[in-house]
């Protein structure tokens, strides 16, 4: 399965200035200064954008869930780096227990790890999306060849384990480049982002990742937590399990309902 793959406006762009530089110099050798200048500055901008994990100028990147499933108060808990045989269970009874439902993005060789945590996601009615294979640091700059690679490995990994099909992915710590969109055309795969962000890998102060969670929050909003790699609270715990309840509690407060993605975009 694959899905139409449009070119960016801004790679476009890039593409037809990369031409025009060369003609120009080319044509007037004494412009190749300028020409170089303003290839080395295009550079700069998609490297940029690639950087920045809201950024669409690369490529289709939800952020937001769409006005559907902001009318029913809908907004998308999705946690990665994922699945953790000491964590994950314990996520999963906090969500059972708040009547929630998560996205959990899912790293390929830790799938593998502990299959029967991935099916146990499925079956207790929440999706698992893909988070690459081997999660590398060095995921954005990857060629083509290897990022799909990459991708698809961690898509047949966790269709395999689960019966289901990841229909998001999201890159190590949102970071990308201009051949990302085309592979995951290519693999009928949508990047996702988030709308807030906690460090809780960093951060492993409840009551701050908390606020950076919910300051603001209203429906529409995707939440990114962390059940793999997740700071430890001052106590030793997965900053995740002091923070979660709070979170849900939160949301039923305010009658705001955890979907998955799958569900907000139906």
């Amino acid at each position: 399965m694959s899905r139409p793959w449009t070119v960016p406006p801004a790679i476009k762009a890039s593409a037809l200035l990369h031409a025009g530089a060369a003609l120009g110099t080319v044509a007037v050798p004494a412009v190749w200064p300028w020409a170089l200048g303003a290839v080395a500055l295009n550079h700069a901008v998609i490297t940029v954008a690639g950087l920045l994990p809201r950024s669409s100028l690369l490529g289709p990147n939800l952020t937001r869930l769409p006005a559907h499933a902001q009318a029913r108060r809908e907004l998308a808990l999705t946690i990665d780096d994922g699945p953790d045989p000491e964590v994950t269970p314990r996520v999963l009874d906090l969500l059972d227990a708040a009547g929630a439902q998560a996205s959990f993005f899912c790293i390929g060789w830790r799938a593998r790890a502990h299959p029967a945590l991935c099916r146990e996601i499925v079956a207790r009615g929440h999706r698992v999306e893909n988070h690459g294979d081997a999660h590398s640091n060095a995921f954005s700059l990857f060629g083509p060849r290897r990022m799909r690679a990459d991708v698809a490995a961690a898509q047949a990994t966790l269709s395999d384990i689960t019966g289901q099909a990841p229909l998001f992915f999201r890159p190590t710590a949102g970071l990308r480049n201009p051949f990302l969109e085309p592979v995951l055309a290519g693999l009928d795969l949508q990047l996702a982002a988030w709308t807030r962000r906690p460090y809780d890998t960093r951060d492993g102060r409840p009551q701050q990742v908390l606020q950076r969670l919910t300051r603001g929050l209203g429906p529409g909003d995707i939440l990114l937590m962390h059940d793999g790699h997740a700071a430890l609270t001052p106590d030793g715990q997965p900053v995740i399990l002091a923070t979660l309840p709070l979170l849900l509690d939160r949301l039923k407060a305010e009658s705001l309902r955890a979907v998955t993605l799958q569900q907000a975009m139906a």
